[in-house]
């Protein structure tokens, strides 16, 4: 058995001396493994960064072996942020998300191409911040437990929404909520607004809700706490967040 298939990388561990175990998102396939032979030797080592997107080529004799994998490099994202340790960060903290999050070999298109959205904005240094959040509201969807953040669900109102509901996930205006607010997850602007700018504090807020429901649904039901390399972005966001006192101007703008 055999596939050839676009892919982005998400993790590489050694195995034996000279090849390494790595774990892809694909296009078709969602996170699948394969054994890259003499993958650790220096031709060709790029292929297989965290953040590279890639030409897959697996094969084995039985689909649920872990096969043999070739990677073509397509584009590099890791050598582009080498200098830059925030962008750095965010990018270790999406590939950990996506190994420890999506279900091996389901297909999980959106969250692939949400992927590419926040890779591509980490490449340009536009906007990478709240496109790592947006990908992770999009993460949670693809698995069935997206947040509604269309109207109020106390009011039915569709401006000023301020809160979500930790209860049922969805969004909560800010007249409605406010006697709640202790109770309440904050609901960052630019999350129901494209035209928002998205400051430190406010990547913060949006972080801390996609966190919550993550833990909450994915990671606890798996036994296992959120990635530490989030968790470092976290903190990250949180020191910019008191540095620059929450203004403008916005991380990855």
């Amino acid at each position: 058995m055999q596939w050839e298939d676009e892919a982005v990388v998400i993790a590489a561990r050694p195995q034996g001396e000279s090849s390494l175990v790595v774990q892809l998102l694909t296009s078709r396939r969602g996170r699948h493994a394969g054994l890259a032979r003499g993958a650790r030797r220096a031709k060709g080592r790029g292929a297989y960064e965290i953040g590279s997107r890639v030409t897959a080529h697996w094969q084995a004799r039985l689909p649920e072996h872990l096969g043999l994998l070739r990677c073509e490099l397509v584009q590099s994202c890791a050598a582009l942020l080498i200098d830059d340790a925030p962008r750095l960060a965010c990018l270790a903290a999406a590939a950990a998300v996506a190994e420890a999050a999506l279900p091996e070999r389901e297909a999980v298109p959106r969250s692939y191409a949400g992927l590419l959205a926040a890779l591509d904005a980490l490449c340009t240094d536009r906007l990478w911040a709240r496109r790592y959040v947006e990908w992770e509201l999009t993460l949670l969807a693809e698995l069935g437990f997206g947040l509604d953040l269309s109207q109020c669900a106390a009011t039915g109102a569709r401006e000023e929404l301020a809160f979500v509901s930790p209860r049922s996930a969805q969004a909560v205006s800010r007249g409605a909520g406010e006697p709640w607010r202790d109770r309440l997850l904050p609901l960052p602007a630019f999350l129901c607004d494209a035209g928002e700018p998205a400051p430190p504090a406010a990547i913060g807020d949006g972080l801390r809700l996609t966190g919550f429901f993550l833990e909450r649904h994915v990671f606890a039901p798996l036994g296992r706490p959120p990635p530490a390399a989030r968790a470092r972005f976290v903190d990250r966001v949180a020191r910019a967040a008191t540095i620059s006192g929450g203004e403008p101007p916005s991380i990855g703008d």
